[in-house]
C-alpha cells in the first residue's frame, strides 16, 4: 500500500472538463494534436480555465498551484496539474 497519489488528468478528461465546466467542445484527438496551441485557439478563456481548476481541486481534494490558472496551453496545463497531483502539492 502506498501513500503516494497516482492520479493523472488525461487529454480526454481535459476535453470533457472543457465541455462540462466551460461549454467548450473540443474533440480529444484535436486537443491532443494541438496541445501546444493556446487555450484561446479552442475558445477557452481564463474564466473557463479557472472553472476547470476548481473542478479538479474538488475532484481530487487538494489545491492546485496558482500557476494552473495561468497556463496558456493544454500541454503546459496537464504537465503542471499532473506534476502537482503526483507530488500531492
Amino acid at each position: 500500500m502506498t501513500d503516494q497519489l497516482d492520479y493523472q488528468v488525461t487529454i480526454e478528461e481535459l476535453s470533457e472538463l472543457m465541455k462540462r465546466t466551460a461549454g467548450v467542445h473540443v474533440d480529444p484527438i484535436t486537443l491532443r494534436q494541438q496541445a501546444d496551441d493556446g487555450f484561446d485557439t479552442f475558445g477557452l478563456d481564463s474564466l473557463g480555465l479557472l472553472g476547470i481548476v476548481a473542478e479538479l481541486e474538488k475532484l481530487y481534494g487538494l489545491g492546485l498551484p496558482e500557476q494552473a490558472e495561468r497556463c496558456k496551453t493544454p500541454a503546459d496545463f496537464l504537465a503542471l496539474v499532473n506534476g502537482a497531483l503526483k507530488t500531492g502539492v
